[in-house]
């Protein structure tokens, strides 16, 4: 219940930066920046595979949430969904241009975790190379939806305007989805 309470003042708290930055608060603008940055960003590089094009596409979208903010207008989603499909479109676009999905060269290291032993590194290697590439077997939109409703947490609806897809699309990927995944599992 108290997630839900946190959830709802998020949510105003959102919806009166907006309305700020639709009146020209700059403050409000960078606070909506603030908010939204880390998880556009990591939307973004799971998408495209490397930081250097997830930094470039993180600024663009930024860049058209200021042009287009005045136009607006509150629906049935929220606001991080709306930034979300302005992301998803300019991953869209970058695919289109050519450019494919390219996994770090020299992914980052994480320093917040004690260095596992060697074979609980090897078994967690063999175990998320399995699982990534499981994953790469599933289309591009079942990806999406998956990456999505659960690296994100969005609703299906919110899933579905991000997408440009019906609430059934939404649904049947992320099916689709589970079964090539329990496939491949019970390949194995």
């Amino acid at each position: 219940m108290a997630d839900q309470a946190t959830k709802e003042l998020e949510s105003r708290r959102v919806r009166q930066l907006v309305d700020l930055a639709q009146e020209g608060d700059k403050g409000a603008l960078e606070e909506l920046y603030l908010i939204h940055f880390d998880r556009i960003y990591s939307y973004l590089h799971m998408t495209v595979g490397n930081r250097h094009d997830a930094e470039d596409l993180t600024n663009q979208t930024f860049i058209r949430m200021l042009e287009s903010i005045d136009r607006f207008t509150w629906r049935s989603v929220p606001f991080s969904a709306w930034l979300f499909r302005i992301a998803h479109n300019l991953a869209m676009d970058h695919f289109r241009a050519g450019r494919r999905w390219q996994a770090e060269s020299d992914p980052p290291e994480d320093t917040t975790t004690p260095e596992p032993s060697a074979e609980d590194a090897a078994f967690h290697a063999l175990g998320r190379e399995r699982m990534l590439g499981m994953i790469e077997g599933l289309s591009g939109d079942q990806r999406q939806v998956l990456t999505l409703k659960y690296a994100f947490d969005f609703s299906n609806a919110e899933v579905a305007a991000i997408l440009g897809k019906t609430e059934g699309a939404v649904k049947a990927l992320q099916h689709r989805a589970f079964a090539t995944l329990h496939r491949s599992l019970t390949a194995a």
